[in-house]
């Protein structure tokens, strides 16, 4: 197809797309002459990708340049290669310097995946963004005087390791290790909105049921 019919079909603008070329987002067409390239369906597909990342995810161009190559890495063996992608996409900032409340989270967090013998999270705890970030959440709500112990996040944990055995469940349906990965970072970027909005419409239900509409 041309670039006109690219744009028709994925409902991105023409300029867009050229911009999305020059950034390297999106690989080139198969030249036909020196101002006409032809594109297919490998194309679009990519492009949906992309504008998923960009609107949905709201990631910058520059994230997306990262992801999609971590995507596209041959090279790696699939957990490396999943797991760069996945730790490129944005997480809460670090914690701001170590006080006690930090140091408080990053223990209670130890304890934690101690408890749920999560082996593979303890070792991979000093180079992952999730894990940081779990700390810093932590550390908010105890610096908030919320004393969110243990026993308060080992049941989340284990509700969230469900989620991940269907996540990976799904990832297992699609044929090419590139597939394997891409539904991965999207299945992260998509769905969590929409774990997110289950939660709240859980919590309607259960207040609801709770305390009535008074």
């Amino acid at each position: 197809m041309r670039l006109a019919e690219l744009s028709k079909r994925s409902g991105v603008p023409i300029a867009t797309i050229k911009y999305y070329l020059r950034e390297g987002l999106l690989a080139p067409g198969r030249q036909i002459n020196a101002r006409t390239a032809e594109y297919d369906e490998d194309h679009l597909r990519r492009l949906r990708v992309v504008r998923a990342l960009v609107q949905i995810g709201r990631l910058p161009v520059a994230k997306v340049r990262e992801v999609l190559g971590h995507i596209d890495d041959e090279s790696l063996g699939r957990t490396i290669r999943m797991g760069a992608a996945l730790w490129a996409l944005p997480e809460v900032p670090d914690p701001d310097g170590e006080d006690e409340f930090v140091e408080r989270a990053r223990a209670e967090v130890e304890r934690m995946l101690e408890r749920l013998g999560w082996s593979n999270a303890q070792a991979l705890s000093t180079i992952s963004p999730a894990y940081r970030s779990l700390v810093t959440g932590l550390a908010a709500f105890r610096r908030l005087g919320y004393d969110w112990d243990i026993e308060l996040t080992v049941p989340y944990a284990r509700l969230m390791h469900q989620v991940a055995v269907l996540d990976l469940d799904f990832v297992e349906t699609h044929a090419s290790e590139a597939e394997k990965v891409e539904v991965a970072v999207l299945g992260t970027v998509l769905l969590e909105p929409v774990l997110s909005a289950l939660r709240r419409v859980a919590q309607e239900e259960e207040s609801a049921r709770r305390y009535g509409f008074e």
